[in-house]
């Protein structure tokens, strides 16, 4: 039993180490405990950046938010669980309550999977007020489903095509070198 335990954490461990996620930007809906839209772009090969533009359906507010997560690939670059942090800033529609529109830190922490040209996500994400809002603390889950608008396989042809023209080019200036030197 040990053993088996052993090789699938090793495999796991080693899989989410070669993979990482299978999109490169990507954007839609969220719904939840508060319900908006969300874009998400990959910065790095583990790390992606996301904006959440979200409305609450319990209080009278907008909230904007920018969060850099890290992702986890389990057994497959489409399945990835991620957590990560940033702020936001809130914004009251209804002059009539009694507190300023928020601002502070939120975290998030959640899992994802990637079918066809649809990301699907479940996350916990509270926010941390500094200043304003109605309490200091909310509590937000989400299920976000976002459409691929750029797969990484795109990118990695971009970067091929990008390659194979910058050799050409060594390989003419190369001749052309010769050929001077021959005349």
């Amino acid at each position: 039993m040990s053993v088996r335990f052993l090789f699938l954490t090793s495999f796991l461990f080693i899989s989410g180490n070669l993979l990482s996620q299978s999109y490169f930007t990507a954007g839609g809906a969220r719904l939840g405990t508060d319900w908006g839209i969300t874009f998400q772009q990959k910065i790095l090969k583990y790390t992606t950046s996301e904006v959440i533009f979200q409305s609450s359906l319990v209080r009278e507010e907008l909230m904007l938010t920018g969060l850099i997560e890290h992702h986890f690939p389990v057994v497959t670059k489409r399945l990835n669980v991620y957590l990560g942090a940033g702020v936001h800033k809130g914004f009251v529609t209804d002059n009539s309550v009694n507190y300023e529109s928020p601002y502070g830190m939120s975290v998030v922490a959640g899992a994802e999977f990637t079918i066809a040209r649809f990301v699907i996500s479940y996350d916990y994400k509270p926010a941390f007020n500094f200043a304003g809002g109605e309490n200091s603390w909310y509590s937000q889950t989400g299920v976000s489903v976002r459409y691929v608008f750029i797969k990484q396989n795109f990118i990695k042809k971009i970067k091929r095509r990008k390659e194979r023209e910058r050799r050409k080019r060594e390989r003419i200036k190369k001749r052309r070198e010769l050929f001077d030197k021959k005349s």
